[in-house]
C-alpha cells in the first residue's frame, strides 16, 4: 500500500511510523510542516506543507496517488473539512484520529465499547472531536467517503512520562517534584481506574486497519486491556525513578477533590475542567474486542509498569525534555496546603 500520514511524528503517529517503516512492505510518506525531520526512519518520504491551508495541501499532493491518508492533527470540523476536499474520490481508507474522551462522561457504566454515546458536556477538545466524526459519517453515508475513525485513549510514548496533569512544560515537573520529594497532586482520592497505552502497542492494532474494507465506515477504540488506580500509576514512576537514580524514591501523594482543582486552577491560569472532570477522573475499562476482531494479532503487551520504566529512562538520559515549570510547581504547592 501506499500510505500518507498527515501529522507523523507525534506521540502516536512516531510509533506508527516506526512499525511501517520497520516491516517494509508499504510506501510510508509523511506530510507535515518539517519540525522534526531528522527523525523520520531510513525509506520514509516527507513532503512539507501546511494540512490546514487547503492551497498548500492540493498543491503539496498533485500527482501524488494514495491508498490511505490518516489524518493525526484534525481538531475541527473546518480542518477536517479541507483534508476531505482534497482527497474525496482519490482514495480508499481514510483514518480520522479522533478521541475516547469523547465518550459519555460522566460514564452510566464503566465499560466502554464502541456504541458508549459521544457526549462531553465538559471538554470542548471533545466536543469538536465528536463534530468531526459526525461529519466523516455523513460524507461516508452521503457519498461513499471511506473513513475509519480511531479513538485512542491516553496513549504515551517515551518522551512524556504517564501522569495525570502537568502544566505547559510537560510532565518532567511533575516527576521532578517526585524526586525532590515534595507532593504530587493526585485528583480525587487516587482509587479511580485509568488505562493507559504504550504507542508500540497502539501501532500494532492502527496498522492493523489499514487496507481492511471491514474497517470502513466503522469506529474503534485502541487501548491497552489493564486498567489500573492513579495511585499506583504513580507508585509505578516513582519505582522507576528508584531504579534509574538508583536510591529509593518516595513518592508523597497529595490527593484533591477533582473539582477543587479546577476551580483552584482558574487562579494561576490553568483550564483543567476537560482533563479532570471531562475525562481522567473517571474510571473507564475499555472492551477491545471489535479491533481485536479484525486485528487478531493485537494484544497490548507492554504493561504500564514497563512502560513507564523506559520513559522514565529516557527523560533522565535527555535533560532537553527535563524542563522546568516555575508556574505549575506554584500551582502544586498551592494545592498541597488544602
Amino acid at each position: 500500500m501506499r500510505i500518507l500520514t498527515i501529522g507523523g511524528t507525534g506521540t502516536i503517529s512516531t510509533a506508527i511510523t516506526a512499525l511501517i517503516a520497520s516491516r517494509g512492505k508499504d510506501e510510508l510518506w509523511i506530510l507535515n510542516r518539517g519540525n522534526r525531520m531528522a527523525e523520520l526512519p531510513k525509506g520514509v518520504h516527507q513532503i512539507i506543507a501546511d494540512a490546514r491551508d487547503k492551497d498548500s495541501l492540493a498543491k503539496a499532493v498533485d500527482g501524488l496517488e494514495f491508498d490511505v491518508v490518516c489524518f493525526f492533527i484534525g481538531f475541527t470540523v473546518d480542518q477536517v473539512a479541507i483534508v476531505h476536499d482534497v482527497f474525496a474520490g482519490k482514495i480508499k481508507q481514510f483514518v480520522y484520529i479522533s478521541s475516547a474522551s469523547a465518550y459519555q462522561k460522566p460514564p452510566v457504566g464503566y465499560l466502554i465499547t464502541e456504541e458508549t454515546p459521544l457526549v462531553n458536556p465538559f471538554w470542548e477538545y471533545s466536543r469538536n472531536k465528536i463534530a468531526c466524526e459526525d461529519y466523516l459519517m455523513d460524507k461516508y453515508r452521503t457519498e461513499g467517503f471511506p473513513v475509519t475513525i480511531i479513538r485512542p485513549s491516553h496513549t504515551y510514548c517515551e518522551r512524556s512520562g504517564p501522569v495525570g496533569m502537568h502544566g505547559d512544560k510537560g510532565s518532567w515537573a511533575v516527576l521532578k517534584r517526585m524526586i525532590d520529594g515534595k507532593p504530587v497532586i493526585v485528583h480525587g482520592d487516587g482509587s479511580s481506574l485509568w488505562t493507559m497505552t504504550d504507542s508500540r502497542d497502539f501501532a500494532v492494532a492502527f496498522t492493523g486497519l489499514l487496507g481492511k474494507q471491514e474497517a470502513i465506515g466503522q469506529a474503534f477504540h485502541i487501548t491497552s486491556d489493564e486498567s489500573i488506580p492513579w495511585n499506583r500509576i504513580y507508585t509505578e514512576i516513582a519505582e522507576a525513578l528508584s531504579s534509574e537514580l538508583g536510591r529509593t524514591i518516595t513518592p508523597v501523594l497529595h490527593h484533591v477533590a477533582s473539582d477543587r482543582i479546577v476551580q483552584e486552577a482558574r487562579a494561576f491560569g490553568y483550564d483543567m475542567e476537560g482533563n479532570l472532570v471531562g475525562d481522567k477522573s473517571n474510571s473507564v475499562v475499555f472492551d477491545n474486542s471489535k479491533v481485536k476482531a479484525l486485528v487478531p494479532e493485537f494484544k497490548a503487551k507492554i504493561s504500564h509498569k514497563e512502560g513507564t520504566l523506559r520513559a522514565v529512562r529516557y527523560i533522565l538520559a535527555h535533560p532537553e525534555l527535563q524542563k522546568e515549570d516555575p508556574q505549575f510547581d506554584l500551582f502544586c504547592d498551592h494545592l498541597a496546603k488544602l
